[in-house]
């Protein structure tokens, strides 16, 4: 077996077993026998496979595990759990009461690795929401944070501010790519451990599948394969699948393994992975052995460039890790949000003062003093004051002036969402540097976010007010009317 430090004091298998397949066992009202599937884990354990992945919304996950803590405490097992909320504002007091009920249901008196999933960058709530599980971690609930679905400019972001991250769970696979783009090299750079899942396309990447007709994509089973078979057809399809399987096929026969180990191992060779996590069905079907050969396989020189010819010839995955949760194309079981949440709340609150005008406030003390609100709406057009990466009393994004951009960037688009525009509708962006040296990281982040746009831009060097605050930004927008919005 292989075995990684996450943090201080905690080391996982770099195979974790993933809980989530336990939603769809229970699925449509269907009862588990909690008892048995907390005793499938022992074998998982007994072979060396210590670390088990949950969730809050993964059915029964948190007390399986918590049962199994029970049965074979003397046992070290490490569990990870992640906490999922819904979108919007949580008090103190809600951030405690869901990392208690995770200790209830866990059995255990602190959370080895507690992963945190944020809805909508766009509502600076979700920062307010992990300096409250920080506080957390030094009472000794928590022992290590990590995040999940987090892309690379929002990990800087977190990391930039203070917050003391771990690791990122996201989805990495042979036919999904996105995190060798930037957050790999990122994760490596910054000690944040990878930890990837969907290394098998919830089973499309196997032998099962090889030469086979391609299926009834809707009715194909689990909800991880409807969910990644969303993912192939983004990528190519049925012959792409097939293009995969046939390399990895010849891969694997060099090594003695299966289609399965070449996927995961692959993944687990990439910059910045600490571990796989690969879904188990407690108490229907176990594949311990074959996880067990992924250890006793290296992948050449050869092989991997093998793997990346084929993987040329696939469509990549659009967008950044975690926006599969976030826009569209939503590459869920549902193909929608719908089984996640009912609706995205506005970040800011509004004040309608005439027919045509609409104010955003964003609570700061400052509105009222200097007399301004954070944006106003005339009609179609949209105006957004000059914004800082701040948040209540802090200065998001440290001394990176790029982490500074993408909260500032995550502001105005809060503020278009809350006036009912998009940061599509942007047409000019004036940014103000602190210190014109630093203009390079400034319009690279603001390339990552407005380049599929195009805005008009200003960008010169001015003194700030607030001598933490190294960028600052103005936008206009204007909102498409209806007619040009159906068109």
């Amino acid at each position: 077996m292989e075995y990684v430090r996450l943090g201080e004091g905690l080391t996982i298998s770099r195979v974790l077993t993933g809980l989530w397949q336990m939603a769809d066992q229970e699925r449509d009202g269907r009862q588990l026998d909690l008892d048995a599937a907390a005793a499938a884990m022992h074998p998982y354990a007994d072979a060396g496979l210590t670390t088990f992945d949950m969730a809050d919304h993964y059915g029964s996950s948190e007390i399986v595990a918590g049962k199994y803590r029970r049965l074979d405490g003397a046992r070290q097992v490490q569990l990870c759990t992640k906490w999922v909320p819904s979108p919007g504002r949580v008090t103190a007091a809600e951030v405690r009461a869901a990392v208690e009920r995770a200790l209830t249901r866990m059995q255990v008196d602190t959370i080895d690795l507690l992963q945190y999933h944020a809805w909508n960058y766009a509502d600076p709530s979700w920062i307010d929401t992990l300096f409250l599980l920080q506080d957390l971690k030094r009472e000794g609930l928590i022992r290590h944070l990590g995040l999940t679905n987090v892309d690379a400019a929002h990990l800087r972001m977190v990391i930039a501010s203070g917050l003391d991250i771990v690791s990122n769970q996201v989805s990495y696979s042979l036919f999904d790519q996105r995190a060798s783009r930037g957050l790999g090299p990122y994760c490596a750079d910054h000690d944040v451990k990878l930890l990837a899942y969907g290394t098998v396309g919830g089973g499309w990447l196997s032998d099962r599948w090889l030469g086979q007709a391609e299926p009834d994509w809707e009715r194909s089973g689990t909800w991880s394969q409807m969910k990644y078979g969303r993912f192939l057809r983004t990528a190519g399809g049925w012959d792409a699948l097939q293009r995969l399987l046939r390399v990895a096929r010849d891969v694997a026969d060099r090594h003695g393994v299966s289609i399965a180990n070449v996927a995961s191992r692959y993944i687990l060779e990439q910059p910045g992975v600490a571990g796989v996590i690969i879904g188990a069905r407690l108490g229907e079907r176990a594949h311990i052995d074959e996880t067990a050969r992924l250890f006793s396989v290296a992948l050449t020189s050869d092989d991997h460039a093998a793997i990346a010819a084929v993987q040329a010839t696939l469509h990549p995955i659009p967008g950044d890790c975690g926006d599969e949760y976030r826009k569209p194309p939503y590459l869920t079981a549902s193909g929608d949000l719908s089984h996640h949440l009912d609706h995205l709340p506005a970040p800011y609150d509004t004040r309608t003062v005439s027919s045509r005008r609409t104010l955003c406030l964003s609570g700061t003390e400052w509105e009222p003093i200097a007399g301004y609100s954070r944006a106003v709406r005339v009609g179609r057009r949209i105006a957004i004051s000059g914004t800082t990466a701040t948040l209540g009393a802090r200065a998001i994004g440290g001394s990176d002036p790029a982490a500074q951009t993408h909260c500032i960037i995550d502001k105005v688009e809060g503020a278009l969402h809350s006036l009912g525009g998009h940061l599509e509708d942007v047409v000019r962006t004036r940014v103000f540097v602190k210190d014109v040296q630093q203009w390079e990281p400034v319009a690279r982040a603001h390339g990552e976010r407005f380049g599929h746009i195009m805005p008009a831009n200003t960008m010169v060097g001015a003194p700030l007010i607030g001598d933490e605050y190294l960028v600052e930004m103005e936008v206009d927008a204007e909102v498409p009317d209806t007619d040009a919005a159906t068109e």
